[in-house]
């Protein structure tokens, strides 16, 4: 199968996730750990970050310090998981 190249220029993007059981990711802004908690529920801002148009890293944020930082990777898909695996299925 022959890979075609396009003109999309990939960009930074944000999603909001839960932390999952044996996270061991530090939040770029405050530097602590981004902890799984069983009763609470923690959530995370996970970034594919990209520089002309190409990937370069993955950065971690504790959801509020994602907020407190100015949102440097633009805003923050808040879609849950499943509902956007099943509107990418129906898509297809």
């Amino acid at each position: 199968m022959a890979t075609t190249k396009t003109n999309d220029q990939r960009t930074s993007r944000a999603v909001l996730r839960d932390v999952e059981p044996g996270s061991s990711v530090d939040c770029v802004r405050c530097g602590e750990r981004v902890k799984f908690q069983a009763k609470v529920r923690n959530k995370q801002v996970i970034c594919n970050v990209y520089e002309n148009g190409a990937w370069v890293r993955v950065e971690h944020f504790h959801d509020e310090c994602y907020a407190k930082a100015k949102r440097p990777h633009g805003p923050v898909d808040r879609t849950p998981v499943i509902k956007a695996r099943q509107r990418q299925a129906a898509a297809s």
